[in-house]
């Protein structure tokens, strides 16, 4: 990674703070884009104090503008760019029957249309060193999840979108890799919407047995680094996929038999 330039969207907790140390301390230089200015500020200093070199750069990925504006000071700070992880996310939970169609619009804007602008106006330069493009999926991409149906539908257009840029640069020399981390220790769950949009502000899963971020991101430094087409990541998550492909029936039962068993979930026990 050294002498790259790498760019990461959503940066600013979780999996995307846990991908910008894991690909700095391999040498590259991290461009890291959020919302929130003051938590990316805070992750800057962190990298900063860690030796890596990093701009930190507030951006609404769901925004065109936002994103092109991202790019072009990007460029102009580092003159190139060879990898792009589309890490940032939003989830939701609730029941359809009682969702806005706003929420799900809001989540489709962030997960996928944030990826479409980014993997859009980062190509030219990605072509350029024939590098990566990452997206930061879901088992939820592969197998609908109840309860968090936008979620699903952003992380399934996600997994075809990349599918088909992969399909259209295969003799281009970019790299384009899927990454499904399954059910992971980050802020995604706190940070998920209501019904009406709210932000619910808690987990309803048990997160001390989940995969941590910093293992998750060692995880995709590594797929980056030998270019894989796919990583699917846990034993739950590729138990999830096989089965769904092989036995969609049972995997339907087992999937809502499992989230019926979250905290305050409005599935009802079978």
């Amino acid at each position: 990674m050294k002498e790259k330039v790498v760019l990461i969207t959503g940066a600013s907790s979780g999996i995307g703070r846990a991908l910008a140390f894991a690909f700095g301390r391999e040498g590259a230089s991290i461009v890291i884009c959020a919302r929130n200015a003051e938590s990316l500020q805070q992750v800057s200093s962190e990298l900063k104090q860690a030796g890596i070199t990093t701009l930190a750069l507030v951006a609404d990925v769901s925004l065109e503008n936002d994103v092109k504006a991202l790019f072009e000071q990007t460029i102009a700070r580092f003159g190139r760019l060879d990898i792009l992880i589309n890490n940032a996310g939003i989830s939701m939970r609730s029941m359809l029957i009682d969702t806005d169609p706003a929420v799900i619009q809001k989540v489709m804007d962030i997960n996928f249309m944030g990826t479409v602008y980014a993997t859009r106006y980062a190509l030219p330069y990605i072509v350029q060193t024939k590098g990566s493009i990452v997206g930061i999926s879901s088992i939820a991409g592969y197998r609908g999840l109840p309860v968090r149906a936008g979620y699903s539908a952003s992380k399934f257009a996600m997994n075809g979108f990349l599918e088909a840029v992969r399909t259209e640069l295969l003799h281009s020399g970019v790299h384009v890799l899927t990454a499904c981390p399954g059910f992971t220790a980050s802020n995604i769950r706190f940070s998920a919407l209501d019904a009406h949009g709210h932000a619910k502000g808690e987990t309803m899963r048990d997160e001390s047995n989940m995969m941590s971020a910093e293992e998750c991101a060692d995880h995709i430094l590594r797929a980056v680094k030998s270019r894989k087409r796919e990583l699917i990541l846990t034993t739950q998550g590729k138990l999830t996929v096989f089965i769904n492909k092989l036995f969609p029936g049972l995997a339907d039962k087992l999937v809502y038999n499992t989230l019926a068993k979250e905290k305050d979930s409005p599935l009802k026990r079978q």
